[in-house]
């Protein structure tokens, strides 16, 4: 079980929601690490797809970028991939998964304070996190963020509002139904609809809520002198 003293901060909700983008942002304010929780699992969900098996033999880690590499090599284009996201749940309910993701995301967790966005981070990875935020947004707001998304990296070939919005209804069923680490909202996570809200207002939201005591608590981690 993580420790309680452990300084995280846990967004979690489903995709479109602005998670990871608001995640990074709060990181960089706050001189945390940024811990892409959901690159990891689309990194399993890449191997297996391409290599045709998942084994814990295969080596997950990122760059100095904060890109994912697989087994040494950069991997950040592929694991964006639309194909990648229709998948990527099915890989995310195995145990063997899950597992092996939530101990490595628990070990980097535990040696420097990290902002970590995904679907369980408050639940799971870290039930113990002083700071938990649950972020929504509507369906159809969800899946024109996510279209920016695939658009300005150059993957939304055949992609239509309407074919997105049903792979994030899809994933959403999958994420919630799954009976391993399903996509829920802590009890002590403040949940934010962030619909009509710009991410320089979500950073804000969670920021004004995490105030000086997170500024505190990374000072007493790293104390100068």
């Amino acid at each position: 079980m993580p420790n309680a003293a452990q300084i995280i901060i846990a967004i979690d909700g489903p995709s479109g929601t602005g998670k990871s983008t608001t995640a990074k942002l709060i990181a960089k304010e706050l001189g945390y690490t940024y811990l892409d929780t959901g690159a990891m699992y689309r990194a399993v969900a890449w191997v297996a797809e391409s290599m045709g098996t998942w084994s814990v033999g295969h080596n997950i880690s990122f760059n100095e970028k904060n890109q994912i590499l697989i087994n040494g090599a950069n991997r950040e284009s592929e694991i964006r991939d639309p194909k990648i996201s229709a998948v990527v749940s099915k890989y995310s309910a195995l145990p063997e998964v899950r597992e092996f993701l939530t101990k490595k995301q628990r070990e980097i967790g535990s040696m420097q304070p990290c902002v970590l966005d995904g679907r369980d981070i408050g639940t799971v990875v870290f039930p113990n996190a002083k700071h938990k935020f649950f972020l929504t947004a509507d369906y159809k707001t969800r899946a024109a963020r996510r279209l920016l998304e695939l658009q300005n990296s150059g993957k939304a070939e055949g992609e239509t509002l309407e074919s997105v919005e049903k792979n994030l209804r899809e994933r959403d069923a999958a994420d919630t139904n799954r009976s391993i680490a399903p996509l829920a909202k802590a009890k002590d996570a403040i949940e934010i609809d962030t619909s009509h809200l710009t991410i320089q207002q979500q950073v804000q939201k969670i920021l004004q809520s995490v105030g000086e005591v997170a500024r505190c608590e990374v000072s007493e981690h790293n104390p100068k002198g």
